[in-house]
């Protein structure tokens, strides 16, 4: 079981690590305003479907919302100069308040109510206990292959281009403020369609289940580098995928094996930062062995 709910977790945050590794590697663009953006999806899934809507247009309300978010924030970077690093911070900062506003309270109670990830898993028949896994693998692999095709196309090698070389891009003639803002937009889509299906996977959706997102993500994204080595956008949208599976195994593992150790389940951000410091540290570590050995 242990095994089973780091993978369904894995799955379900590996979006949040997509749209990460997308703002981060992709764009080059310091976004923390997925701290807000994740609990903005959770916020209008919950309260679309709490209202009687459908969860599978719950989750595209969430899914919206995150890219005006992200669009928000690429416009005060872009438009009002603003730096991004506090362009994000701004728009993390406002869309707590706003998440509040539009639950009503910091917390709204799910069980019971219809699920994205229940729907699909009866409808396709998978075997009870695995419909979460099969489910929000599901929606992992179609948004790392909707992402895979968009950076494939013209507009997509153009945004790959504009972390690279944004200068490049304008003498192409191609504005690459404008690019900035849609990929911002895309990344905070992908993260507030995560918290959308894990606020529907986890019965709830909470105020402050944001924090920490971005250093979540960040790690998963390290993790996956380091494991894999990747070339190419393939290998690396698969290896943030891997990333996220074996961050959540390790965060498990931690909190049910950490006792021995001194771990308590409020040690949870000290176990983060423990995994992203080894992920950063060991590319260091493996160079000073090899030299040692040579």
């Amino acid at each position: 079981m242990l095994f089973l709910h780091a993978a369904e977790q894995g799955l379900i945050y590996g979006l949040t690590a997509l749209g990460v590794y997308l703002a981060f590697r992709v764009l080059a663009f310091p976004d923390l305003s997925v701290d807000g953006t994740f609990p903005l999806g959770a916020a209008v899934a919950g309260t679309l479907v709490l209202r009687g809507l459908s969860p599978h247009l719950a989750l595209l309300g969430a899914l919206g919302a995150g890219l005006v978010a992200g669009a928000f924030t690429g416009l005060l970077a872009t438009r009002l100069r603003i730096p991004g690093l506090l362009a994000g911070v701004l728009t993390m900062i406002m869309l707590y308040s706003l998440n509040l506003r539009l639950m009503g309270r910091p917390n709204l109670p799910l069980l019971g109510r219809p699920s994205a990830l229940v729907g699909l898993a009866r409808a396709l028949a998978i075997p009870r206990g695995y419909e979460a896994l099969a489910a929000s693998g599901i929606f992992a692999l179609a948004a790392l292959g909707l992402l895979l095709l968009f950076l494939h196309t013209e507009l997509g090698g153009a945004l790959r281009a504009v972390g690279q070389n944004p200068e490049m891009v304008r003498a192409l003639g191609t504005n690459p403020e404008n690019l900035v803002v849609l990929g911002v937009a895309l990344a905070n889509g992908l993260v507030a369609l995560s918290g959308a299906l894990a606020s529907q996977y986890s019965g709830f959706a909470d105020v402050g289940m944001g924090i920490g997102t971005l250093v979540a993500g960040l790690a998963s994204v390290l993790v996956g580098e380091m494991l894999l080595r990747p070339r190419g956008i393939l290998p690396h949208l698969v290896a943030v995928l891997l990333g996220s599976l074996v961050y959540r195994l390790a965060i498990a593992l931690a909190l049910r094996y950490g006792a021995a150790l001194g771990f308590t389940a409020s040690d949870l951000r000290l176990v983060t930062a423990l995994v992203v410091l080894g992920a950063l540290a060991a590319p260091v570590l493996r160079t000073a062995v090899r030299g040692g050995e040579a």
